[in-house]
């Protein structure tokens, strides 16, 4: 298995708050991955670990194998889009696409005009006069004009309406898929990740709580409805991730190691958002499901 992204107990404080603490993970190539956590759980400091604008205080974080602090080199397979979609406001599309053909050794002029024009992105209108969708999608084409091997995206559409919301992971998905990038996608909207994301990552409380494929996580977990547990042993059941209890009934979300064949529990399958939610809520940082873009 090639990994693009790896970390080994990665650390990073400000002052004596870690934003990462022991954060270890492996992230396959070919990927399109969902990075999600609370507000404050150290996502945009991983993804501003990953492309060396911050410097770890311990551990290590390695990009193809390579530490991309200090490395210009290896940047050049590196798309990053922030969460501000910084952009020089005064200078129209067509100007920054000049700019970054100056600026990078391997890029697609082309692909990013073509992009911009089939999106109907004016090329010589200022792009601080934009809308935010608009100017979304003009870092999203330079990004993509790197032709970069990786692509972090850091809360890309979080200011979006659902329609400019829609168009742009439209468009990235066909991006991706066309070139075989492997993506990193931060965000809150979970029903958005769950179309688009086949791997997950949940970092809560500055460590990763889970990473893995997003098929292998749904498969693997359950909720069992049944009489109230008292903390025992269940049959196939490998660990209870979140529980909740009337006086006569619990209802569990479990990781499980086999069938359920229990006749007491009823047993039934659950999707992406619901590990991602149990998982969240397990941590020590509680999140609200307004927070999470689905309803309470």
């Amino acid at each position: 298995m090639d990994v693009v992204l790896e970390a080994d107990r990665l650390g990073k404080r400000y002052g004596r708050t870690w934003a990462l603490r022991d954060c270890s993970l492996h992230l396959p190539a070919g990927r399109i991955a969902a990075l999600v956590g609370p507000n404050g759980a150290g996502k945009s400091t991983l993804l501003h670990l990953a492309v060396g604008l911050l410097k770890p205080d311990a551990g290590a974080v390695r990009v193809f194998g390579r530490s991309p602090y200090g490395d210009t080199e290896g940047l050049a397979d590196i798309g990053f889009v922030a969460q501000d979609t910084p952009l020089y406001g005064d200078f129209t599309a067509a100007e920054l696409v000049i700019a970054g053909g100056k600026l990078n050794r391997r890029w697609d002029a082309g692909l990013a005009r073509n992009r911009l024009a089939q999106l109907g992105i004016p090329p010589d209108r200022p792009v601080g006069k934009l809308s935010g969708g608009q100017r979304a999608q003009v870092a999203l084409a330079l990004a993509l004009a790197k032709r970069p091997r990786l692509l972090l995206l850091d809360e890309p559409v979080a200011s979006l309406d659902p329609l400019a919301r829609r168009e742009f992971l439209q468009s990235l998905m066909g991006s991706v898929a066309d070139a075989g990038t492997t993506v990193l996608l931060s965000s809150h909207l979970l029903a958005d990740l769950e179309r688009i994301c086949d791997y997950l990552i949940v970092l809560n409380a500055a460590q990763v709580q889970l990473a893995d494929s997003a098929d292998d996580l749904v498969a693997g977990h359950r909720q069992l409805i049944g009489p109230r547990h008292d903390g025992g042993p269940i049959g196939g059941v490998a660990a209870i991730v979140r529980a909740s209890h009337t006086d006569r009934q619990s209802t569990l979300l479990v990781r499980t190691d086999g069938p359920v064949t229990d006749p007491a529990w009823t047993v039934r399958e659950v999707g992406l958002e619901d590990v991602i939610l149990a998982y969240l809520a397990d941590g020590s940082t509680q999140t609200s499901h307004d927070e999470w873009g689905v309803p309470a």
